[in-house]
């Protein structure tokens, strides 16, 4: 039977503190990523920024580090020159600096608290790189996208995640794929997490009625949510899943930044409208795991980690 790190986890954590974006935060840190492989460059190019980072977020008061294998596939890879060991090996890689930052900021600050790394899996629609993880539009056969999946899912097993964070989700049928793929591996748990096309439904129409049953009949998804979504689409959406899920939920939005796609740039959040104002709202509407996603910072998880107290 799998282990079920978030269950036991949330036995110390009336909440968990998820990290923050990595990628835009490598971005602030001065990484080119603009690139089919996003954050997956760094893991060939400066490694070590990325340990930093992890470390902040841990530092800041998060509970859960989330690799930087979004992007990272063999596939992937592949389109650089580099053959499947080596993606592999910088896949394993991904979890052992989010390892390390973890035991080094333990060490450091003498934390009690429950402190995990979550192997992220990215679909396929992410290894497209035209979008394709917000509208869901890609077909594949069950077996070839199980075949997609299957060597960073062991990859990041054998490492040493805790779980599996199956993310930015946008294809029921993908998802369906993935939760037969970790039936291959009996001792290993997940959440999933999914982009919206609204509040009732996720990006490919799919109703989250038909994906909670799914979930709820998946005994290795022990977490089910959204993520990379705007703020203001988190409270419909956890009010629908609140309905029909049993299992902990969880969110990790966007900055409420605002994106100006004809100048390409961002603007400050309007009033009322960042994680730490929100925060409250999403715990009453059942979100057990709260954290997030792109251009969020490690200052914005500092401010909804002092919301909590351990028990």
């Amino acid at each position: 039977m799998s282990r079920n790190p978030v269950a036991e986890a949330l036995t110390q954590h009336d909440t968990l503190i998820l990290d923050g974006a990595l990628a835009t935060e490598l971005e602030a840190r001065g990484c080119n990523l603009a690139d089919a492989l996003w954050s997956a460059k760094v893991l060939v190019e400066n490694p070590e920024l990325i340990y930093q980072v992890h470390y902040d977020y841990f530092a800041a008061g998060a509970n859960v580090a989330i690799t930087a294998s979004y992007q990272a596939t063999p596939q992937g890879f592949a389109a650089r020159g580099l053959d499947e060991a080596h993606a592999l090996t910088l896949i394993a890689e991904s979890v052992n600096l989010a390892k390390r930052a973890r035991d080094d900021y333990r060490a450091a600050s003498h934390s009690q608290a429950a402190l995990l790394v979550a192997g992220s899996v990215g679909p396929y629609g992410a290894f497209l790189a035209n979008g394709a993880e917000y509208r869901g539009d890609y077909a594949l056969p069950e077996a070839e996208m199980k075949d997609f999946h299957r060597p960073r899912v062991k990859a990041l097993l054998d490492a040493g995640v805790d779980l599996l964070a199956c993310e930015t989700l946008p294809s029921f049928a993908e998802a369906q794929a993935l939760v037969s793929l970790l039936a291959e591996f009996p001792d290993s748990s997940a959440w999933f997490s999914f982009t919206l096309r609204d509040a009732q439904h996720i990006s490919d129409g799919t109703p989250l009625s038909r994906v909670a049953e799914l979930v709820n009949a998946a005994p290795q998804v022990v977490a089910i949510g959204i993520n990379c979504v705007a703020l203001e689409s988190v409270t419909p959406a956890l009010q629908t899943l609140q309905a029909l899920c049993a299992k902990p939920l969880l969110v990790y939005p966007n900055s409420g930044e605002q994106y100006d796609a004809s100048s390409k740039t961002w603007h400050s959040a309007p009033s009322g409208c960042t994680l730490h104002d929100k925060f409250p709202e999403w715990q009453q509407t059942g979100a057990r795991l709260i954290g997030g996603c792109c251009r969020t910072t490690p200052q914005d998880i500092a401010a909804i980690a002092a919301c909590c107290q351990p028990q």
